[in-house]
């Protein structure tokens, strides 16, 4: 039988994520919306009490927590914030390369400097021409003498204002599409340059930035992995970080129902509180129903990787799953408080605009559709599941 019933430690650590969430975050996230300013002293404390970098393994200084054990630590986070919780996360993102493929040294250098002081990394893999489409991505990278000479621009970076190291993927044979990119550790003081920072609709407490490498030197043992095998680390991550993403997605949808929840019961209209109607009790089943497997969905995809199994259409359901279910239920928030969903004093809309971009970022919804419709056409061997998770 499959068990999701969280251990007295997963509910531990939920509570004081939830906590932190709701006295940390909420009562200033509307503020770092408004002001779209950099929550640096929420991520320090973040980082103080070992809510960042929860996937280290304990030898590089890190929790070692497993990857439902991160989901359940992000969704409690994003129902705070979700863009204080992407800014949170991104050294998640931008380490699971390094994890996967980088030689020991550079593991022991970069993931110890995150677990070392509260310092940030950032994934850099979109550019303006290269989005779903990675072999299109100009950033090459040439070998002169002992030294990777990386040139070009990322563009929509988390973090990248304040990044310590970046990840980062250039076309190292630029003739051969997705199988001539490699993947690189690029450190900050090696010279690289931020060029614009994004006003954005939604999620501004989370930094995105215009990233340019003019010629940037790093040492050729800074390569992650082998040489053109970058697009298959890339692709990998992904697969891990997904349900993190979906976790994010059940947060935000989890917070607009809740308030949703809240106001039907205060709203009085024809003489009976809205959540009277039965309109708005559809509306507010059917956001129940779609946060509930959301959540399954998303916890499903983080315990095949905890089993060291194979997540791509898994992670690909949870994902496209959850972030809809998030634009979905945020919109039908908002219309549940009809036209007060429009002003900004009603903190409901601002959910609306941050759901948006989880149908954008790490694979947008087409793109999971894709993975979707591949994996289900061509399926692999289907492995036996095991008896239990937790």
């Amino acid at each position: 039988m499959v068990d999701f019933t969280l251990t007295d430690e997963q509910l531990s650590m939920r509570e004081m994520a939830h906590d932190f969430a709701a006295n940390e975050i909420r009562p200033v996230a509307w503020d770092y919306d408004r002001d779209a300013t950099w929550p640096g002293e929420i991520l320090e404390k973040a980082w103080e009490l070992g809510l960042m970098n929860t996937h280290l393994p304990v030898e590089y200084g890190g929790a070692g927590l497993g990857t439902l054990d991160s989901c359940i630590l992000e969704e409690e986070i994003a129902w705070g914030c979700s863009g204080i919780g992407t800014s949170l996360s991104c050294n998640g993102l931008a380490s699971a390369p390094v994890l996967i493929a980088a030689s020991e040294k550079l593991k022991k250098e970069y993931l110890g400097r995150l677990s070392e002081a509260p310092l940030l990394a950032s994934f850099c893999l979109t550019e303006p021409d290269a989005g779903s489409d990675v072999s299109g991505m100009k950033t090459t990278a040439t070998r002169k003498g002992d030294k990777w000479v990386i040139s070009g621009s990322k563009c929509f970076i988390t973090n990248g204002e304040y990044a310590n190291w970046y990840t980062v993927y250039a076309k190292t044979d630029k003739d051969a599409g997705h199988r001539g990119i490699s993947c690189f550790i690029v450190p900050r003081d090696a010279g690289v340059v931020v060029d614009k920072h994004e006003d954005k609709m939604g999620q501004r407490a989370s930094n995105t930035a215009t990233i340019t490498f003019p010629e940037v030197e790093i040492p050729l043992d800074h390569l992650v992995g082998e040489e053109n095998k970058g697009f298959k680390i890339a692709m990998t991550t992904l697969d891990r970080t997904r349900p993190g993403v979906a976790a994010m997605g059940v947060g935000v949808a989890r917070a607009a129902m809740e308030m949703a929840v809240e106001y039907s019961k205060q709203r009085v209209q024809f003489g009976v509180p809205i959540a009277m109607h039965e309109a708005i009790q559809f509306m507010i089943a059917d956001m129940a129903t779609k946060v509930h497997l959301s959540r399954l969905a998303t916890w499903n995809s983080a315990v095949l990787l905890d089993q060291g199994k194979r997540n791509t259409i898994e992670s690909s359901h949870a994902k496209r799953f959850a972030a809809d279910t998030a634009m979905e239920v945020t919109t039908d928030a908002v219309q549940v408080f009809g036209g007060y969903g429009f002003i900004k004093e009603y903190k409901v809309e601002k959910l609306m605009r941050d759901a948006k971009i989880l149908q954008l970022y790490e694979g947008t919804a087409q793109i999971q559709r894709l993975v979707i419709a591949r994996e289900t056409l061509l399926p692999r061997r289907v492995e036996q599941p095991a008896a239990a998770a937790h």
